[in-house]
């Protein structure tokens, strides 16, 4: 069997697979509160932590099937919306405002 010596503190997914996987796990979850979609994860943790992608994009599937309803509402929330109506409404209203200060000021 082979023995995996390694200098740097984190855990080794051939030495310690369940350490190494809930390390993974983590680190989606920040790239997460980060609002990463999930190449920018792969990219981030292959780039930073040296995790190979493939690890990665499993990792990420598994946190998929686990929690279907988070990750729903996370990629609707990820989305680039359109203008809203309701935005377009409210610009008239402040020049209005604008407006009115200009008229109270000049009596």
């Amino acid at each position: 069997m082979y023995r995996h010596h390694h200098l740097h503190p984190f855990p080794c997914l051939h030495c310690q697979p369940h350490t190494y996987i809930r390390m993974v796990h983590n680190l989606i979850e920040r790239c997460l509160l980060l609002h990463m979609d999930r190449d920018e994860c792969v990219k981030a943790l292959a780039e930073h932590a040296r995790i190979q992608p493939l690890v990665t994009i499993t990792v990420w599937k598994e946190l998929l099937k686990e929690n279907k309803d988070f990750f729903q509402s996370y990629f609707r929330s990820l989305s680039p919306r359109p203008y809203s109506s309701g935005y377009v409404q409210r610009a008239p209203r402040f020049g209005r405002r604008n407006q009115w200060k200009y008229i109270t000021r000049r009596r």
